[in-house]
């Protein structure tokens, strides 16, 4: 079996971004068609609910714009527009939880959600909360395609935040590993922030004191369904997506019948090495996958049998049943510390 593609040829996202860039470019009187060149996208399609698109299509059209647009302001005014309403479940699971430190901690839960083209990690401080983008010096190799994203993902986060809290929350101040561009000005003007340069990362950062606040939409009831469908969502995400979606895959299909690292690798085509370094570039490893699956059947076979532990450990490949209520017990307490 050949491996599939990387997560950013995966069509499972709504066009919603593509749909933003190419209203903002056709307001500069471009062309749909132009905008949406090489990415195998009609324009039409972008209306169609049932069409779905990957991050990797999204990047192409950033490219397109990139040789289009000579209005630098583009990618502010595509991240200004790009409110949570259009990101659907992972949207108004933002909107309706019960803090905003709740906001930060499931935007970066659900962000595969959310046509990631970064990464993102949020920072709890005593006295600041700080977003990062662990892999924006790396993933993209055009620097102005990486300043490009930078700058729409600054915006949307500046959005979302307003979204959510139902009134203007600006940034304590916005760092940036770039040098200061000619168009430096617009930063400040759509962040709404001091903006810093020639940093050492790139840094979104929010006074402390407003995590405690309530968002406009909070709904205890609501946040608990919605985020009950993110997490399916992200659930059925990781076992269809990437190299780690194939290993996901194989694991589940004879339940209790686990290969090992050499033969799932020999599987996909490719060595150990190559399967470890595929894995940790997609965040994970071939033991935290084995560990996912079988808390996922452990957890299924619990609810829905009348099993034994032991007849469980069993089915799962453990020694005996002690063994498999000190796995559960570590499984649940890492699930616990990631919620």
């Amino acid at each position: 079996m050949a491996p599939r593609l990387p997560l950013h040829n995966e069509r499972i996202h709504a066009p919603y971004k593509i749909a933003a860039l190419v209203e903002v470019l056709a307001e500069q009187g471009i062309a749909p068609e132009d905008t949406l060149r090489d990415t195998g996208i009609e324009a039409q399609a972008l209306s169609d609910t049932s069409v779905l698109t990957s991050a990797r299509q999204y990047i192409a059209v950033c490219r397109n714009a990139l040789t289009l647009a000579a209005d630098p302001a583009t990618p502010f005014r595509v991240g200004s527009r790009l409110h949570l309403s259009a990101y659907g479940m992972y949207g108004y699971a933002l909107m309706s939880c019960l803090s905003l430190r709740d906001y930060f901690r499931l935007g970066a839960k659900y962000h595969r959600l959310a046509t990631p083209t970064l990464s993102i990690a949020w920072t709890e401080y005593p006295d600041r909360m700080v977003w990062t983008f662990p892999d924006a010096m790396t993933a993209i190799a055009s620097e102005e395609l990486r300043r490009f994203l930078i700058e729409q993902q600054f915006t949307q986060h500046v959005t979302h935040l307003q979204d959510v809290a139902g009134h203007i929350c600006p940034p304590v101040k916005a760092c940036f590993l770039h040098r200061a561009p000619a168009h430096a000005a617009l930063y400040e003007q759509y962040l709404g922030c001091p903006c810093e340069f020639g940093q050492p990362q790139y840094e979104l950062v929010y006074d402390s004191a407003i995590l405690e606040q309530k968002p406009q939409l909070a709904h205890r009831h609501s946040a608990a369904l919605i985020q009950e469908t993110c997490d399916r969502l992200v659930g059925q995400a990781k076992t269809s997506i990437g190299v780690s979606g194939e290993v996901y895959q194989m694991l589940m299909r004879e339940p209790g019948v686990f290969p090992g690292m050499d033969t799932v690798s020999d599987a996909l085509g490719m060595t150990s090495r190559t399967l470890r370094r595929h894995l940790a570039a997609e965040g994970t490893s071939f033991g935290a996958i084995l560990d996912d699956v079988r808390f996922s059947l452990a957890t299924e076979y619990l609810k829905t049998t009348k099993m034994s532990t032991d007849d469980i450990a069993l089915l799962l490949g453990f020694s005996d049943g002690a063994n498999f209520r000190r796995a559960f017990k570590r499984w649940t307490e890492d699930a616990g510390a990631r919620r």
